[in-house]
């Protein structure tokens, strides 16, 4: 791989098409493939701009969530190959486009050290045959996909019946993704759904080739060894190998936030780095047996990476976490949303998030998966939200319906976000006669639900100059807590500069590590749920609580006994990073104790 980071997936919109952006620099990134109304719309957008033929596909035809999802990542990777095609033949010549290629690579990489040492060269045929082996080292960064695990509805028919599970959304998705010309990965996130990880099997693309290699693989987002070493094994037994483990901090990221019980990400990519032998030779058993029984050749063992995302904000971080924790690369995420050549964020949004402060970041219960996700409360989504409560009507029209799963009063699911739901709900809360401060937070509880297949997608038809009349302009966003720290629009060079130590783009902004980060945004978090749980703190509420306190403990005493080897004695930081463990300790101490007398 050309690079050591790749750009995580950013909602639905955010980096639907950066692989075209970015990937003939090598660069890998994700696209989401949730949202097949935006895949549909974004080819014919690309088709246009390419000159191709644009034929849609109807959502009357067969399989067409698949069929969409299929044609737009085929004509992805089509323009990916022309871009990385052109500029292997363009001139080496100061700021062309192909020595930004080279001068982007990580300082310590062979290929830029070759390409430095072409520049040198004096003899001009000793030159130019340089340049042509570098050509030929050139690779395009890769194209893969997300997809939520969770986000799998099943379908009806016109006549209301419920259709084959592999009509599902989940199901369909990863079938245009396996029936795609791509070489790549699919992101598997947001826990395990067997069914999904079952459906695998149906792809000979996810088997090892006659050389060994595989066409199709598949990464896991994970936010502990014991979730990624389950949900690897069970595949391994069905012989589909886990080529990446994308370790991700619970609340240091954007999107939703899968909380751990308290595990902090330090002791968590600890465990990945002491116990990585022991689950590679398992899943290796595991692997072998499966593919000796469904009678594949045994051969080399493909690759497996383990890489981190979630919050890095400088080099010395970036560079700490792959040298301490062995790891084989990072993701940055967030911190691309202010890079315009990268993705797509309209004009409003992006000004917005230039003028932010870290109180505009904030994990939320907006998601209709009732799962918490990062919000920013400057968005044009959060203040329609407000302006639809205060005028009566809370709650948004349900049109895409990608993530309807509540049946308390329909037969067929609805979303918690949908205007529908929020008006039943609400009316059966003001029956209860509750006292008017349990009533108020069982309300914003209720109404606090956005619509995020509508908002995670406008900012692309609004960057790109195709709304539609009458269609929302609200854009919803979720960047990670991280970016509250970059206050400014940043070119792709720059961005990555950063990210590789050369020019630091921060510049004096008083940011704290990236595990004191990760550690307040956890007492935070334990003090909301505690709030939330005010009038219903059972016996088992309180286990867990007691359990989510300790493991922040060793969380922090595992900080304090590592921080010589993060932080040199003589810096400041040092003991600012001491100083601010303690200050998290109090806290977390503090509110525990005051919330278990309280209940």
């Amino acid at each position: 791989m050309s690079h050591t980071f790749h750009i995580p997936v950013l909602g639905l919109a955010f980096s639907i098409d950066t692989p075209v952006k970015v990937a003939h620099y090598g660069i890998s990134s994700v696209i989401s493939i949730v949202d097949d109304i935006l895949l549909e719309r974004m080819r014919h957008f690309h088709s246009e701009n390419l000159g191709e033929n644009f034929i849609a596909i109807s959502d009357r035809e067969p399989d067409f969530r698949a069929k969409r999802i299929c044609a737009y990542l085929n004509l992805v990777r089509r323009i990916v190959a022309k871009k990385i095609s052109e500029l292997r033949m363009s001139k080496f010549e100061p700021g062309s486009e192909i020595c930004k290629y080279f001068e982007m690579l990580p300082v310590n990489s062979p290929l830029k050290a070759r390409y430095l040492e072409m520049l040198q060269a004096n003899d001009e045929q000793i030159k130019l045959q340089n340049q042509e082996e570098l050509r030929d080292e050139m690779v395009s960064g890769a194209i893969d996909v997300n997809i939520m695990a969770k986000v799998d509805k099943l379908n009806y028919s016109k006549d209301g019946e419920v259709m084959n599970e592999v009509s599902s959304d989940a199901l369909a998705a990863l079938r245009g993704f396996a029936t795609s010309d791509l070489n790549a990965s699919v992101v598997l996130s947001a826990g395990m759904n067997p069914r999904l990880y079952s459906y695998l099997e149906e792809f000979e693309d996810f088997y090892p080739c006659t050389d060994g290699k595989l066409m199709k693989r598949i990464i896991l987002k994970v936010s502990d060894f014991r979730s990624a070493f389950i949900q690897a094994k069970f595949l391994a037994k069905k012989g589909l190998w886990v080529s990446e483990f994308r370790v991700e901090s619970g609340l240091n990221c954007g999107g939703h936030a899968f909380a751990t019980d308290g595990f902090l990400l330090g002791p968590i990519l600890e465990e990945f780095k002491t116990r990585r032998s022991e689950m590679h030779g398992v899943l290796t058993e595991l692997y072998n047996n499966s593919l000796h029984t469904k009678g594949y050749a045994l051969g080399e063992i493909p690759p497996q990476r383990i890489t981190v995302q979630g919050g890095i904000g400088n080099a010395s971080e970036n560079e700490f976490l792959m040298d301490h924790y062995s790891l084989d690369g990072t993701g940055w995420g967030s911190p691309f949303l202010l890079v315009p050549e990268a993705t797509n964020v309209d004009e409003d949004t992006l000004t917005k998030l230039t003028q932010a402060v870290p109180d505009d970041y904030y994990i939320s219960g907006s998601s209709p998966l009732g799962v918490p996700f990062n919000n920013f409360r400057r968005s044009s989504a959060e203040q329609q939200r407000l302006e639809r409560i205060r005028k009566g009507v809370p709650g948004s029209p349900c049109k895409k319906r990608y993530l309807v799963s509540n049946t308390e009063f329909t037969k067929q699911p609805i979303c918690t976000a949908s205007r529908e739901f929020q008006r039943l709900k609400l009316k059966e809360l003001s029956a209860k006669g509750l006292p008017q401060s349990e009533y108020d937070q069982l309300f914003n509880q209720i109404t606090e639900k956005v619509c995020l297949c509508e908002g995670l997608a406008s900012t692309a038809y609004i960057r790109n100059h195709i709304l539609k009349p009458r269609e929302s302009q609200a854009v919803a966003i979720c960047p990670g807590p991280n970016l509250a720290y970059f206050t400014g629009v940043f070119t792709l060079r720059e961005m990555v500069d950063h990210i590789y130590g050369i020019k630091d783009i921060l510049g004096t902004s008083s940011r704290p590590h990236l595990f004191i980060n990760e550690l307040n945004l956890y007492v935070k978090y334990l003090q909301k749920d505690f709030e939330l749980h005010l009038y219903t703190l059972d016996e088992k509420k309180r286990k867990y609580f007691s359990k989510f306190h300790k493991e922040l403990h060793n969380g922090i005493a595992y900080y304090r006994n590592l921080v010589g080897r993060l932080l040199p004695k003589s810096e400041s930081g040092y003991e600012q990073f001491l100083a601010d463990l303690r200050r998290a300790e109090h806290l977390l101490d503090s509110i525990v104790k005051l919330k278990m007398a309280e209940g």
